[in-house]
């Protein structure tokens, strides 16, 4: 069988959430699921991985979700109202940063969580960089001067001549400090002026942790057996006591930084950049070829290095 890129596995994942919370919940409540078009095509990215695969999906969906209820009793509440789950389309994470895959609602006290659904990776983001892309308008709506445009023009305008060329990257003698190194540069210049500017602090972390005003679990699967579930409990919202029963684990409120302290590259490195701010946080951007071939494109892998210890996660065995 051909290899199942990420993208299908991660589909695959958020159908196979949602078949854990119907098999779960259905014992104790009324559940609906959407049937929409996000749902069909998450089933049909399950059936294409392999039976091994299912499985262990299933198990590490059954796994995170039960550790969910622990924390929101609400969800298995004996109560006479449907509780309605529903998948997200894609273009609600592009067009309005929420970036909840799994939705679970009951309308009928006003109640909604969020789920967002992750396929052995832990990144926040994995944005990119190009000629022409603005990212201080994408990430924070503040866009970037044109001198920032102006340096980093030569050295993407070159990458369009090798990938005219059909170039790979490693045919590259050193492209770190040709390509990347540069690159960097000029992005910590930018960043450090757009945020002495306007002080982007906040809205740098609604596009980092994709909360767009609401509070959601990020639950990630990994292949070491074991589900990785993560509170984003900012506004509150979360673990909230049903009519006859209080939540088994408690979630802190996490408080978010309000100010940043420096950008700079990690010691010894070419390739990432360390992003410190006040009240415990820091983030990595790990810049990387996202091909074979040489394209005039970059792509960021963005890590949380540190957070406050309000912000904890919970290791589900499976």
């Amino acid at each position: 069988m051909t290899t199942i890129n990420s993208t299908i596995k991660g589909k695959a994942y958020e159908y196979a959430c949602v078949v854990a919370l119907d098999k779960i919940v259905s014992k104790y409540r009324k559940i609906a699921i959407e049937n929409n078009e996000s749902l069909k095509i998450a089933k049909d990215r399950f059936e294409q991985i392999t039976s091994k695969e299912k499985k262990e999906m299933l198990l590490s969906a059954h796994a995170g979700i039960s550790s969910i209820l622990q924390m929101e009793p609400r969800i298995i509440e004996d109560g006479k109202d449907t509780l309605s789950v529903s998948l997200q389309p894609d273009n609600v994470a592009k067009q309005f940063g929420d970036i909840r895959d799994i939705l679970i609602i009951r309308r009928s006290i006003k109640w909604e969580i969020g789920v967002s659904v992750k396929h052995n990776h832990s990144a926040l983001k994995h944005s990119r960089l190009s000629m022409n892309l603005d990212f201080g308008n994408e990430w924070t709506n503040t866009p970037c001067s044109k001198k920032y445009f102006t340096e980093i023009k030569p050295i993407f305008e070159q990458l369009t001549i090798l990938k005219a060329r059909n170039i790979k990257w490693n045919q590259i003698s050193k492209k770190e400090d040709k390509v990347y190194v540069p690159i960097l540069q000029a992005f910590i210049k930018e960043f450090l002026r757009l945020n002495k500017q306007f002080n982007i602090t906040n809205s740098l972390m609604k596009y980092l942790i994709g909360s767009n005003g609401r509070d959601y679990y990020k639950l990630i699967h990994t292949n070491k057996h074991i589900t990785k579930v993560i509170p984003f409990n900012v506004y509150g919202t979360l673990n909230q006591s049903s009519s006859k029963q209080k939540p088994n684990i408690k979630i802190p409120k996490i408080i978010l930084p309000t100010k940043i302290l420096d950008l700079d590259f990690k010691e010894k490195s070419k390739t990432t950049i360390i992003l410190t701010m006040n009240n415990g946080w820091a983030i990595s951007f790990r810049i990387h070829n996202a091909s074979t071939i040489v394209e005039p494109s970059l792509k960021f892998d963005v890590q949380l290095l540190g957070s406050p210890d309000a912000l904890f996660y919970i290791d589900a065995k499976w």
